[in-house]
């Protein structure tokens, strides 16, 4: 028998390591973020530890962890989303099922998998966007746009750039607040990777984006004009 102190301490790492991948996800506005992540990472470690613990005589304890694999498809297929021609949430998707994975481990005792496994997960959510912009940077370009806040204003440009037939890799919003005497006007940088055709011609879209009702200034890679 597994003593009370190592089921303790092994469902407790679990949920620390499945907590960590779960808060970059938070950070990152996924759909399943850091209480999902704990509980996939939990649960799993705890399903480990009730194979080896309950099931020794004769039987194979491998048997019901290995339902954990499966079974967690139908969570992870719950945070893809397809929006027109993008598919979104695989990466979470594939973080729930390497958190039960790692759940697994420390269930089993395999610490070193465990966490090394964790510290690899994290390094390379963190990093993955400066690798694919290190390495794409000839196919990616950034477009800045400067405009007055209102609703529907991505939206508007996002459905411009579905006709010059861009892709949109990234979107960052930072918002900036005026105050002009008594009236108070909130601008938006909004910040586009995207990756344009090779027959666009970037002086047709930078003046059809110009249109778009609020925007002020765009910028694009070292080029930027003002409306």
């Amino acid at each position: 028998m597994i003593s009370n102190s190592v089921i303790i301490s092994r469902l407790v790492i679990a949920s620390v390591l499945g907590g960590l991948i779960g808060l970059e996800r938070e950070t990152s506005n996924r759909p399943a973020g850091f209480r999902t992540h704990i509980l996939v990472s939990i649960g799993s470690a705890l399903i480990m530890l009730v194979s080896v613990d309950c099931f020794k005589d004769g039987a194979d304890p491998a048997r019901i962890a290995a339902q954990v694999v499966s079974g967690i498809g139908f969570l992870g297929a719950g945070t893809i989303l397809r929006t027109g021609n993008n598919i979104e949430g695989l990466t979470t998707a594939a973080s729930l099922w390497v958190c039960a994975g790692i759940g697994l481990s420390i269930g089993n005792g395999y610490y070193l998998g465990g966490v090394t496994t964790t510290i690899i997960v994290l390094f390379f959510l963190k990093s993955s966007k400066r690798f694919e912009k290190f390495i794409l940077k000839s196919r990616f370009r950034e477009f800045k746009i400067i405009a007055h806040s209102r609703p529907g204003l991505i939206g508007d440009i996002g459905i411009l750039f579905g006709k010059y037939d861009i892709y949109i890799k990234d979107v960052s919003i930072l918002t900036i607040e005026e105050e002009e005497e008594y009236n108070e006007k909130i601008k938006e940088e909004i910040k586009f990777t995207i990756k344009p055709p090779n027959n666009i011609n970037l002086d047709d879209l930078i003046n059809d984006v110009y249109l778009v009702d609020g925007v002020l200034e765009i910028g694009l890679c070292n080029r930027e004009t003002k409306n």
